[in-house]
């Protein structure tokens, strides 16, 4: 695929070469983690080996890690009434997370629908911190303890949330802090603690990882008191079913391959999406680039041109052999109007053209140079229509 440009690492990010070895020297291992022969405790080496180096890409303990088939589970295993924390063991009765989460966090977990409530966002998509205390101060008074859900950065924009100065709001209400940072690591510095975060999901394949692995991270003294799979005794009774090694292995080399390149990572993709955005916008001045005011992903753009639909331009874009995306990649292949766009007070026709570009520590100067041409023969080929129209 030489020939091509990949612009859709938020969805996926390709798998790093480190963890694709991890992988297949894992699949060399027969035994059961759980079981104390020697094969056993080799696959169980590997396994307690990736849970050191996931800890220690967010700044947390080893022991906090439980591993989980991907970011979706790891969510809704965080989202639940069963949370305890420094020996408070009343349920959460309320569930508050920003209207523009996830849908895996959308879907409220294991809270009843009339416990689930939304935190309004800014224009430039970034939650509204005055209002969630309003909310906070609301539930503190009629008694009871609230879990709070928010992003690290947002999937579709890159707008990276004020998760510190949330994590004090809540806590002063006696709350709990969930932090959805799949889109985090190998994106930007990340440390558990200084967040303020209660628990942290993470996903493998977002950086460099295999799919179908994630994790959730817990504060020290957080536990999920009711696991979402029960049946075993894995994951330090956290989650039940024979761990996937060789996927979890794999996500261990990723978390160390990103943690260990980071700061010049940053600096590349910053400088690829810079110019990527100078080019879009000196070919097309009136495309709407969201939350261009906000402190962004360093990797991310989405943006709109006013006519264009965000269908017909990611399927011209992959003829022209870039892949991009309409937004989130999480709709069964489905371009729908964003619920980010919409909580951001987006116009309905503007955000149906919404497009995603999103880079990696291995885009290249020919992959903009690509994007660029695709998006100027697209652009131009919209003004010969408007054109034709107007004659």
């Amino acid at each position: 695929m030489a020939d091509r440009a990949y612009l859709d690492w938020n969805a996926t990010a390709p798998l790093r070469p480190q963890a694709k070895a991890a992988v297949l020297a894992a699949l060399e291992h027969s035994g059961n983690p759980s079981s104390v022969h020697g094969e056993g405790r080799a696959a169980r080496r590997l396994i307690e080996d990736a849970r050191e180096q996931v800890a220690k890409l967010v700044g947390a303990d080893a022991a906090d890690v439980v591993f989980t088939s991907g970011g979706t589970e790891a969510n809704a295993l965080a989202l639940t009434p069963f949370i305890t924390r420094a020996g408070d063991k009343v349920p959460l009765q309320r569930l508050l997370m920003s209207a523009i989460e996830h849908p895996s966090v959308r879907s409220g977990g294991r809270f009843p629908a009339g416990a689930v409530s939304e935190i309004p966002v800014t224009a430039q998509g970034v939650v509204d911190l005055a209002a969630l205390k309003v909310m906070l101060v609301k539930y503190v008074s009629v008694g009871g303890r609230t879990l709070v859900s928010i992003m690290l950065a947002n999937n579709e924009t890159g707008v990276i949330q004020p998760v510190r100065e949330a994590a004090d709001i809540v806590h002063e209400a006696r709350g709990l802090l969930h932090v959805d940072a799949v889109q985090g690591p190998g994106r930007m510095k990340l440390d558990m603690t200084a967040l303020g975060a209660d628990l942290l999901t993470l996903s493998a394949h977002k950086l460099g990882g295999p799919k179908g692995v994630g994790a959730l991270v817990r504060a020290p003294g957080t536990h999920i008191a009711e696991p979402l799979i029960k049946g075993g005794g894995q994951e330090r009774g956290s989650r039940a079913g024979t761990e996937n090694v060789a996927g979890i292995a794999g996500f261990g080399a990723a978390a160390a391959a990103a943690l260990q390149s980071l700061d010049a990572d940053i600096v590349r993709m910053r400088e690829m999406r810079d110019r990527l955005e100078a080019g879009l916008k000196a070919m097309t001045p009136e495309a709407v680039i969201f939350g261009a005011d906000a402190e962004r992903l360093p990797n991310t753009i989405l943006f709109a041109l006013p006519g264009i639909k965000a269908e017909t331009a990611v399927i011209a874009f992959d003829l022209d052999g870039v892949a991009v995306s309409s937004g989130a990649a999480c709709s069964s292949g489905k371009v729908q109007p964003s619920h980010v766009l919409a909580a951001m007070g987006v116009h309905k026709v503007l955000s149906e053209g919404a497009i995603r570009s999103s880079l990696g520590p291995a885009t290249t100067d020919s992959d903009i140079e690509r994007f660029l041409n695709a998006w100027n023969k697209l652009s131009k080929s919209l003004n010969k229509e408007r054109n034709g129209l107007a004659a």
